[in-house]
């Protein structure tokens, strides 16, 4: 069993647990009378734009363990929106990453930037969540989605008036991402079989997106170096979660990637 695996058979129990306690009309209808969501897409740039980011909000990673236990996740959220973040990422996985949907609905009442629930989704139970606690995008993961669970859930989250950010981590899953719809495909860097990093991952999928798709480079950039390398492959769009968490100051972290680009 890989970590994946692990974590996605975690997540179906939960997601069984939470119907349970809240049934599905009912979520439904706090879904649909929630505020409209903020246009994810339009915060992002084009590739050979200028550099955008997606600002995260974590207190942990089942790769880098204890990050931040006691961070303030609207406070953390102001900091990156005041320093020019596009967008802000917000971890709603407990076990793996100390984040709740909590923390969403605070960050929505913190800042004005459109929020990413960012979870392992596996059923459209989870994307009513986001919306009814406030989020304007959400992650879906290839790996996780196999067969046509993936193009459910992105017309879903189309049918919810939510942003799908399609996460990928070679060429393969990218088609796969494509052929379903995606319109933001995130590629994370860290296989999320091995945890391993690599931003090769980026450099070789990110240029063969098509040019009216939108592509998010995520995981293993903590800093200005990375940032630059990156944006030699096309690059315009970051998802940077832990170096901003562990930086004493994270917006003058934020504005040095961005000069960088």
């Amino acid at each position: 069993m890989t970590f994946l695996d692990g974590i996605l058979a975690r997540k179906a129990d939960e997601v069984a647990a939470r119907r349970a306690a809240l049934p599905v009309g009912e979520l439904e209808a706090r879904a649909r009378a929630a505020p409209g969501p903020r246009p994810f897409a339009l915060a992002l740039s084009r590739r050979g734009g200028p550099p955008r980011f997606i600002a995260e909000v974590k207190r942990a990673s089942p790769s880098a363990g204890p990050i931040d236990a006691s961070l303030d996740a609207p406070a953390q959220a102001k900091r990156y929106a005041a320093a020019g973040a596009a967008a802000v990422s917000v971890l709603t996985d407990g076990p793996g990453f100390g984040g709740s949907l909590e923390d969403l609905a605070a960050a929505r009442a913190a800042v004005s930037v459109p929020l990413l629930r960012k979870d392992f989704v596996l059923d459209r139970y989870q994307l009513l969540e986001a919306r009814a606690w406030g989020a304007d995008a959400a992650l879906l993961i290839v790996a996780a989605l196999p067969g046509e669970a993936l193009r459910r859930l992105v017309d879903a989250c189309s049918d919810l008036a939510l942003a799908a950010l399609v996460e990928v981590h070679d060429e393969g899953e990218a088609e796969a991402a494509l052929v379903a719809g995606a319109r933001v495909v995130g590629v994370n860097n860290r296989d999320l079989r091995t945890f391993r990093v690599d931003l090769a991952a980026s450099e070789r999928v990110l240029p063969m997106l098509p040019a009216d798709v939108l592509g998010v480079a995520e995981s293993g950039i903590r800093g200005p170096a990375e940032v630059a390398r990156l944006r030699r492959c096309g690059a315009a769009n970051f998802l940077v979660g832990e170096a901003l968490v562990r930086a004493a100051d994270p917006g003058t972290l934020l504005r040095e990637m961005a000069a960088a680009g």
